[in-house]
């Protein structure tokens, strides 16, 4: 079923709903096309174009940033899927195989942004350039896939929030509905909740990009991808409060820990520049 499949249909009190068509595309035989992995490609397609156009408007190599690009996908899609298992394992403990199959879903993005700065970190060392300067072109068009990438868990019916019967509400298949609430039919899109934060985040540090290259002396290079990730974190710390479908480490929720650590890390980040007026450590050329 294609894009126009897309039900927004009016409830019973007519408030608009969100319901998926299906993860699926189009079958052919054993070959099935899946939104998951569609959106992934455009997300990649599009955020490495961003990139590059940045990187050319800081005086970077778009050649780099585009190999860079190959490091970050190796980097970070088997990290994204092994901290999802490896939080999950419960799920594939009888079928260890499908842990492979990563087009039906399940990575986690924190485990992606992770695998991600290890790849980048690793690719600046080896090429002797400043991780820091080409962590702040990648950014924005990071930001931008991950409110992309976002819509995948809505065709896949999951990462979806607590019962509501807000106007924006969407409607989850019993499958998909979490033990005790097989007839609740409607939940909140938190998957559009953190698409929408997403975009707030990559305006404001596209924002920033653009005002830094009219003001090079006064913002500092990393302040991009600290902005990036304390805002980010920030969202996604209130944002996974409301999820049912959270990766839990006992009582607590991973996510949740992670995106404290980001802001921590974000604004200890800043402060170490602005107020300490100190250059972030890196593995710039000639250091």
């Amino acid at each position: 079923m294609g894009l126009a499949g897309i039900e927004l249909g009016l409830a019973v009190n007519g408030l608009a709903q969100l319901a998926s068509p299906g993860p699926i595309i189009f079958q052919l035989g054993p070959l099935a096309i899946r939104w998951y992995g569609l959106l992934i490609a455009i997300a990649l397609a599009i955020g490495i174009t961003l990139a590059q156009r940045l990187a050319q408007r800081r005086g970077l190599d778009p050649e780099a940033v585009a190999d860079l690009s190959i490091w970050l996908v190796l980097g970070a899609l088997p990290a994204a899927r092994l901290y999802y298992v490896a939080f999950e394992w419960a799920r594939y403990a009888d079928d260890p195989l499908s842990a492979f199959a990563i087009w039906q879903g399940g990575i986690a993005i924190h485990g992606a942004i992770l695998g991600g700065m290890l790849a980048a970190l690793l690719f600046a060392r080896l090429n002797r350039l400043s991780f820091w300067a080409l962590a702040d072109v990648v950014a924005p068009a990071l930001v931008l896939g991950q409110a992309i990438g976002r819509w995948g868990n809505f065709f896949n019916s999951e990462a979806f929030g607590g019962p509501t019967n807000l106007p924006w509400r969407v409607y989850i298949p019993p499958a998909q509905r979490p033990p005790g609430l097989e007839t609740v039919e409607y939940y909140h899109p938190t998957f559009l909740y953190e698409s929408l934060w997403n975009l707030g985040v990559f305006a404001l540090v596209l924002w920033l990009f653009f005002w830094g290259l009219r003001h090079p002396e006064r913002l500092k290079t990393g302040t991009l991808f600290l902005v990036y990730f304390a805002t980010y974190s920030l969202g996604r710390l209130w944002i996974e409060g409301l999820r049912l479908d959270s990766l839990m480490l006992g009582p607590l929720r991973m996510a949740q820990v992670v995106s404290l650590t980001g802001i921590a890390l974000g604004v200890a980040g800043l402060l170490w520049l602005y107020v300490g007026r100190r250059s972030l450590p890196d593995v710039a050329k000639g250091s």
